[in-house]
This record gives structure tokens, sequence and C-alpha cells, in this order.
């Protein structure tokens, strides 16, 4: 049984259409079916929690595990000090150490939700372990003496930097660093093959080479299509930034309501890409035109949320969902909430809404107010200077709609 899920593999992944580039196709076909297999995806710890982009790959190596290959999730401490140039115009914000060792615990505790880690299964092991103890001079003179100077400016990651007003010898270090990644993990744990975004494609060739010129060894890469919409501009962005897998970060309803609201040409690719749903039921929801692709969406925004936040967030999304749009009579109590004092009287709504995070800036609530968009138990906010008071709380609770489909509940403890 082992043997025959192995062999598959190659053709989940082609099918659901993860695979955009690899080294040598034939050769990966061949190895993914016969072996198993040590890989490894990077994540740099720019932030405390990973975001939507990051669980593509998440569930790239969820999908080589389940079929009896070992992942290795590594976590960038050490090349995260330096940035990831790659799809960037701008230099990143050079982050502290306590930065850094704080956003590498909270990953790691994100990424045990889809990964097994037990019994050696796959590991979690950080670059900053022989990054950071390197010696500059013997470095270069091992590792930058195997890269070609030419070769990296044409690579694409750099292109839009040298366009940009240039790039720093800081951040022209990355290649060597991710290239050296590899080298390591093939020498201590027998690492043949890199996953990654596409945008990564120049730097795990990079290490591919690396591991041919110094060990005498074949290295494999393959990249994983971009969660992009149909416009080909990166998914996972909202009003507040990016689309968090942490729920003190985005709620999940917040997640929920992102997938449900999906454009109808933009739910084919996540539906294969971000959950476990058969192929086929895949492209019979893809296939859905009109009022009935809403069923699609619903499925994409619960199989997703049921995937990262749990199957009690899930229903507790859905129902919310369903309550405020269209279906009634439903428990309002999953609706994100937030709790106030009686101190809040007297206070402006705008002035509140900011201090509670639900709007970034006073003059964004002025043009959210000015467009008709601002509602108060189903009454438009026409005043820009509206003071909250005793009678807007319904039962001890005032609901706030921005837009058509972003509620808020304010309840007063």
């Amino acid at each position: 049984m082992e043997e025959i899920k192995m062999s598959n593999v190659f053709e989940v992944l082609k099918d659901r259409g993860y695979i955009k580039q690899m080294t040598h196709e034939e050769e990966i076909k061949e190895l993914l079916a016969k072996e198993k297999v040590t890989f490894y995806i990077g994540f740099d710890p720019t932030a405390d929690s990973l975001h939507v982009g990051h669980f593509i790959a998440m569930m790239f190596m969820s999908h080589m595990q389940q079929h009896g290959h070992r992942p290795i999730a590594l976590i960038g401490g050490g090349t995260a000090q330096i940035g990831d140039p790659s799809g960037r115009t701008d230099m990143r914000q050079m982050m502290t150490d306590e930065i850094i060792a704080h956003n590498v615990a909270s990953i790691k505790k994100q990424m045990e939700k889809f990964i097994d880690f037990s019994d050696d299964k796959a590991l979690l092991v950080n670059n900053a372990d022989w990054l950071r103890g390197l010696n500059y001079i013997d470095f270069i003179r091992d590792i930058g003496s195997q890269f070609s100077v030419n070769r990296m400016l044409s690579a694409e990651c750099f292109k839009s930097r040298m366009e940009n007003g240039g790039l720093s010898f800081l951040e022209f270090n990355y290649m060597l660093m991710q290239g050296y990644d590899f080298l390591v993990l093939n020498r201590k744990f027998g690492c043949t093959m890199q996953l990654g975004g596409d945008d990564q494609w120049s730097n795990m060739i990079a290490g591919v080479d690396l591991i041919r010129k110094k060990d005498r060894k074949q290295g494999y890469a393959m990249t994983c299509t971009l969660l992009t919409n149909s416009e080909g501009n990166k998914m996972g962005k909202t009003a507040k930034g990016a689309l968090w897998l942490d729920p003190e970060k985005t709620s999940p309803y917040e997640f929920y309501q992102y997938w449900r609201n999906l454009p109808d040409a933009d739910v084919a690719q996540p539906l294969a890409l971000l959950t476990f749903l058969p192929m086929d039921e895949v492209r019979r929801l893809s296939s859905l035109e009109g009022a009935e692709i809403n069923e699609a969406k619903k499925v994409l925004a619960y199989e997703v949320t049921k995937i990262v936040h749990g199957k009690e967030e899930a229903e507790k999304a859905k129902q919310a969902s369903e309550a405020l749009f269209g279906q009634g009579g439903l428990d309002l109590t999953n609706v994100p909430t937030s709790e106030v004092t009686e101190e809040v009287l007297g206070k402006g709504v705008v002035d509140l809404m900011v201090e509670l995070g639900l709007l970034k800036t006073k003059s964004e609530g002025r043009r959210l107010v000015q467009q008709n968009g601002l509602t108060i138990n189903d009454e438009k906010v026409t005043d820009f200077a509206m003071e909250i008071t005793n009678d807007l709380f319904i039962d001890g609770a005032m609901m706030i709609k921005q837009g058509k489909k972003k509620y808020n509940r304010i309840v007063i403890k």
C-alpha cells in the first residue's frame, strides 16, 4: 500500500496544479516513485506568524509527507538577518536577535498543525545553528568561490532590485546562504530535494549547483505555483494586510470570509491547492456558474478554515456567516466581538473603531461615512462625529457593519 501511495505523489502534485518548475523532471518522477525522499522547504521568520503564502508551501509539504516522504521544515533564523531580495523592490527591515527568536518560536507552533514531527517523520531545523558560527573568510573562500557574479546578476530575484535603486552587498549574500543551507542539509540529513515558491527558483538552482560542485552529488529542486488571482496578482491580501494563520492576527471568521467572498474566477486554484478534496470534486465545484458558484465558495471557505483553525472554529465561522448573509435565525455570537466598558459612552464611533483596530485611521473612517459605507444596527452613519450612546446597545450589544459584508459586534461588559 505504501509503495502505491508513494508512486502517486508526483501525479497528485501535478494534477492539483502545485508543480511550476523542476530541475530534472524524469529523474524526480522516478525518485519520488521508488524512494523515500528527504526534502526541505525554507521559511524565513520575518513575522511571528505564517500567512496564506506559506500555507500553500505547508500543503505542498503535507502531500509529500502523506505519500511517504520526509520533510525538513527549515526555519531561517540565520538568513532572516540578511533578508531575501526575491520579489522585492526595497530592502527588508533589519530585525533584532530577540525579534527573530520570538518569531521562530511562534512559527514552530503553527507548523505542528500541518506536519507530523513525531518519531522522526519530519525534522524542524534552524539555519542559525550553522550560519551564525561561520568564519566569513573561510565561507567566502569555500562557498563564495563556487558562485559566478555574472550569473547571479542575471537571476530574476536580483533584477528588480538592480532596476529600482540597487542591491546591497548584504542581500547579495542571500543566494550563497540559501545554497549553503541545501549543502548542509544534504550532508547532515541526506536531503536531496528542495521545494519552494516559484519566486525562489534562482536561489534553489544555486543550491543544486553547489552540491554538484562541492560534493559531486545530485540535488533536485521543484517549485510550487504561487497563489494568484485571475489578474495575476498574489492572493491573500486584505484591507488589514496579509491573511495570517494566527487567529489573533486574522480571526477565523475573517479568514473564512476572505475565501467566501473571492471573485468567481478565483475559486478553482485554492480549491485544488489549499484543500484535500478529491480532484473530481474540485473540478465539479470549479465548473459551477452563476449563483451556484456560491456553493463552491462555501465549501472552499469551510475546508480551508478547518485545516488552519480546526473543525470547531470552521463551524462557528460558517454559522456566523450564514446568520449574517441570508440564512437567518442562527447564533450571532460567532461574529467577531470586542468587549468594552461603559467608558466608551460619549466617545466618537470612529475613534472607538480606530482604537479597536477596526479601522486603521480616522481619515479611513471619514471616507467610509462619506461613501455611506458605515452602518450601526442597520442604520447608516451620516455624521462623522457621531458619538456612542447607551441606546445604541441593544441587549448589551451594538452591531457595526463596514461596507456590505464586514460585521463586528461591540459588547459592554
